[in-house]
């Protein structure tokens, strides 16, 4: 059997797989095992910001790879330290601290954890199309209804609010309120960009009410949306924020930040066997240096600008509306996005859905100026042709 056969053959039944066997990636591009070439912009959903095999990781990674790999946190490890300190020098102002774990997911699941051993309470407040994970307290926090029902009851407390709603927000937070969780803007529910107003109000209405604010950046950070972090568009100070793609390059790794009001965190109240690894970590180390080094953020930022502005001079019936910031960019169709998925891998494409009916473009902060310009030629002979 070929590899496809093989793994539909014993893999779990829980993807929805593309008629495609992707077998090498550099940069942005990617090659199947027939040696077609395509342009990613799906990038391991976010993940590889830095570009797939950034010579950068790889040879971290190699290096490491010889010297250490696994390292539980009850040791110290050099690397780790290197790793832990150089992360908190670029995040947000307050958060000082951080835990580090194998995924968004994980990451997620730590901040709420520690939201309500802070504070003492038990209520967790999401909003309406938001996408936190699918491990049983992430899920909770999730709002679409086909990845929740079959597995309810899930987590006690956790009311949804619709995003935006200033007004419902306050009239969920109560004395029992132990985090708003939200995300800037929110990936998988058809790339919705939060506004400043309503992000910095919710901010102080947590803080009045003794609720901590956590802020899903597993998406967003690390320069995807032409700043750091998304939360700095608009002046913001989480509590505790988790990330979690492109971290490492491609590495699995995520991290819980942390900040001055998150108190009770103790020996033994978390934890996790291969998180804060020294692989991963020196993984982590090569990404972050890269993506500062190169200014990726500043690249998302222009690039994204220029990608927006492109797709805004398609005239199509078919678009209903196109959104983004930096280079993660949805355009919400008139119809369902699956059938247009395919037209463009047949162009050489590969994109991402966001729901039904949103075309999402998450591409490595690498990809070239000419490499975006032909996502968008073919983008348009796709959508024009219906």
């Amino acid at each position: 059997m070929d590899a496809m056969q093989t793994e539909q053959r014993y893999t779990s039944g829980c993807y929805p797989k593309r008629e495609i066997t992707i077998v090498r990636g550099e940069g942005a591009r990617l090659w199947d095992d027939a040696g077609r070439e395509y342009i990613d912009c799906v990038s391991g959903h976010g993940v590889a910001i830095v570009g797939h095999c950034n010579p950068a990781v790889v040879e971290a990674v190699c290096n490491q790879a010889q010297t250490l790999i696994t390292c539980p946190e009850v040791f110290y490890n050099d690397v780790r330290a290197q790793f832990l300190e150089r992360l908190v020098s670029i995040a947000p102002p307050g958060l000082e601290r951080a835990l580090l774990v194998n995924s968004g997911a994980e990451a997620v699941e730590g901040a709420l954890k520690f939201a309500r051993l802070s504070t003492g309470r038990a209520g967790i407040i999401a909003t309406m199309r938001s996408f936190h994970g699918r491990t049983m307290g992430a899920l909770s926090t999730t709002w679409e209804p086909n990845y929740r029902k079959p597995f309810e009851p899930l987590l006690p407390g956790v009311t949804h609010v619709p995003y935006g709603n200033l007004d419902a927000l306050h009239e969920a937070l109560g004395a029992d309120t132990a985090a708003l969780i939200v995300e800037v803007v929110q990936g998988e529910g058809g790339v919705n960009i939060g506004e400043s107003t309503y992000l910095q109000q919710a901010q102080g209405l947590c803080h009045a009410a003794g609720a901590l604010l956590i802020v899903d950046e597993v998406q967003t950070g690390f320069g995807r949306t032409g700043r750091m972090f998304a939360c700095e568009h608009h002046d913001l100070r989480p509590d505790l924020m988790a990330v979690a793609k492109g971290i490492a390059g491609g590495v699995p790794m995520g991290a819980v930040l942390i900040g001055e009001r998150v108190e009770s965190i103790r020996p033994g109240v978390h934890g996790t066997t291969f998180g804060g690894n020294p692989l991963a970590c020196a993984a982590g180390l090569a990404a972050i240096d890269y993506m500062l080094e190169h200014d990726l953020p500043g690249q998302a930022q222009r690039k994204g600008a220029w990608v927006l502005e492109r797709l805004g001079a398609i005239d199509a019936r078919v678009i209903r509306e196109i959104r983004g910031l930096g280079l993660m960019i949805g355009i919400e169709l008139r119809a369902r996005v699956t059938p247009y998925l395919k037209a463009l891998m047949d162009e050489g494409v590969l994109a991402l859905p966001a729901g039904r009916t949103v075309l999402r473009l998450l591409p490595p902060l690498v990809i070239s100026e000419d490499e975006l310009a032909t996502v968008c030629d073919a983008i348009e002979r796709v959508l024009t042709a219906g």
